[in-house]
């Protein structure tokens, strides 16, 4: 629902500050007063102050520990230092701030008044879509974050894209929180995998069986029909590579992910980089020969054991190009940080990939490397197991195809990366509470069903200036504002961490928080006091704010009918 008023904030207001800020500076402040009045060195600035939300509302609305933290280095007792906090705290008591109160071992725990909210909710209408909950916690660090990257031998499956939403969400997420990013899929196309698809395409266009360990789904078939070039298995191998690659891209354009580059290990072993790469590990005594092949000391820096580069054959392994590759991305592009995104059955890679980087000269820390663990789908039955090349796996195209393109990434933002996982596709087919994305999706429906209602009745928004937002008093209400007051912070923990599973909690509760208020304040009817309704029409502007910067860092659509 569009408002009528451009710009809904209060003229010449002061800039919005979190309370959690302003609480921050004022235990700061007050733990300077008690150091100079009982000669206690406590010196903490208001950045090293921690304040959480206690897990039970009964506790006060914030909480910090910062009395149990400095207590001993200031010589004193953790309760008794709280104590004195609090007394200079009670003396002129921060804005909101309805009272201070010591608990347990140390805590201060603080209640607030109403009145906080209330400033959170015009700083979302304020900010918007573009400005609200962008913490710039990145300052523009350049990262580059690598995912999916599936050898183009076949079409793309659940085993190898399923992690794929995950990292297109951390891509936004770390946007969205000051970091320059940049999305890319490196893409195996040489090495022994494509010699076999060329081999397994060749067998096909004879009319032949694939060869033992070679590719043998239809879509092998598929391609040989439409082949027309050399009887020569490298050259065959690449022009199906080409053509699944198109495939592989068409997928996943289907589910919102589009990648900044497309990396080819062919450009990185013709340019002459692998050898360049071998060749610096060799000026630093880290490369031998031996039993006719290239071998790299990993062993000296912390791996298990020594790593092949460049087999008998001359082909390097794929250790030897993932490590000219990174060299490009840390050396040559300049990325200040890499993010890999890889599945489970990497997991023996990671030490000799991290030596070989470290070897080059990167420092410890720069390239991260997260694991997807082993996801399982059920629809009534077992879980299938997947394999490409006996073709019989689930390719991912069926399952957007069966149960769309949103739910298929909610679904796959629901679970940690770190978690092995199964999924029913049943119940994201069934339009209930049971369905994460319908259910999600349906608040954002009835926001817009609010707008529509109030268009046909001629209502409009009041300039938000105009508008008693102190009105909004009702526990729904207030649990609202909550939720969407803590967006900012979900998604500097979903950047900090990793995890943009955060984000697809914060919405499924933004969500839920608005049905409560949705089935609980009426909002349009007639006995509802227009001063109210005013209030009410701007905070369900503000959930519907919340859950289009929520559902686009999930790269999930808002419709606004279901």
């Amino acid at each position: 629902m569009s408002a009528p008023d451009a710009t809904p904030s209060v003229p010449d207001a002061p800039a919005y500050r979190p309370i959690r800020d302003q609480l921050a500076d004022a235990v700061s402040t007050a733990m300077a007063v008690v150091a100079a009045e009982d000669g206690l060195d406590l010196a903490v600035p208001a950045a090293s102050v921690h304040l959480e939300r206690p897990a039970s509302r009964e506790h006060g609305d914030w909480s910090t520990n910062v009395a149990m933290v400095t207590a001993k280095k200031a010589g004193t007792n953790p309760r008794a230092l709280a104590t004195s906090v609090v007394g200079v705290l009670e003396r002129d008591l921060p804005d909101h701030v309805a009272s201070v109160e010591v608990a347990g071992p140390g805590f201060v725990n603080f209640r607030l008044d109403d009145g906080w909210l209330h400033d959170a909710l015009a700083a979302v209408l304020d900010q918007g879509e573009e400005g609200y909950a962008r913490p710039d916690i990145g300052h523009g660090e350049k990262v580059q974050v690598e995912f999916i990257s599936a050898n183009p031998t076949g079409p793309i499956h659940v085993g190898n894209g399923w992690w794929g939403s995950y990292g297109d969400a951390l891509a936004r997420v770390l946007a969205r929180s000051g970091h320059v990013v940049s999305r890319e899929y490196y893409v195996n196309d040489t090495g022994g995998q494509i010699r076999t698809l060329g081999t397994s395409l060749l067998a096909r266009h004879r009319g032949e069986e694939v060869p033992e360990g070679g590719y043998r789904g239809e879509y092998v078939t598929e391609l040989a029909a439409d082949y027309d070039g050399p009887d020569d298995v490298a050259v065959a191998g690449r022009w199906a590579a080409a053509r699944i690659l198109d495939r592989i891209k068409a997928t996943l354009d289907s589910v919102g992910i589009v990648f900044d580059e497309w990396y080819s290990q062919a450009s990185i072993e013709e340019s002459g980089a692998v050898d360049e790469t071998i060749a610096l590990l060799d000026a630093k005594g880290l490369i031998f020969e031996e039993d006719g092949k290239t071998w790299f000391r990993s062993t000296e820096l912390g791996d298990t054991r020594d790593r092949v580069l460049r087999k008998e054959n001359g082909d390097a392994t794929y250790l030897a190009g993932d490590l000219a590759y990174h060299r490009d991305k840390f050396l040559v592009r300049g990325f200040d940080r890499v993010i890999d995104v890889f599945g489970a059955d990497h997991h023996g890679q990671v030490a000799s990939l991290m030596a070989g980087v470290e070897a080059l000269g990167v420092e410890p820390g720069r390239l991260e490397v997260k694991l997807g663990q082993m996801v399982s789908l059920v629809d009534g039955g077992e879980a299938v197991k997947m394999g490409k090349r006996a073709g019989n796996a689930i390719d991912l195209d069926t399952v957007i195809n069966d149960i769309g393109p949103d739910a298929t990434r909610i679904l796959s933002l629901m679970s940690t990366l770190d978690q092995a996982a199964t999924f029913d596709l049943a119940t994201v087919r069934e339009q209930s509470v049971e369905n994460p994305v319908f259910y999600v999706q349906m608040a954002n429906a009835r926001i817009a069903g609010v707008g529509r209602k109030a268009v046909e009745r001629g209502i409009s928004r009041t300039p938000l200036a105009a508008v008693d937002l102190s009105l909004l008093t009702h526990p729904r209400e207030l649990e609202l504002l909550r939720c969407l007051e803590e967006l900012p912070e979900v998604v500097a923990d979903a950047a900090v961490d990793r995890a943009p599973t955060k984000v697809t909690t914060w919405v499924r509760r933004l969500a839920s928080c608005f049905h409560g208020f949705y089935h609980d304040c009426p909002i349009l009817a007639d006995d509802v006091d227009p001063a109210v309704a005013q209030a009410r029409l701007w905070l369900v502007e503000a959930a519907r704010i919340g859950l289009a910067i929520g559902l686009g860092l999930l790269g999930v659509s808002a419709p606004e009918a279901m």
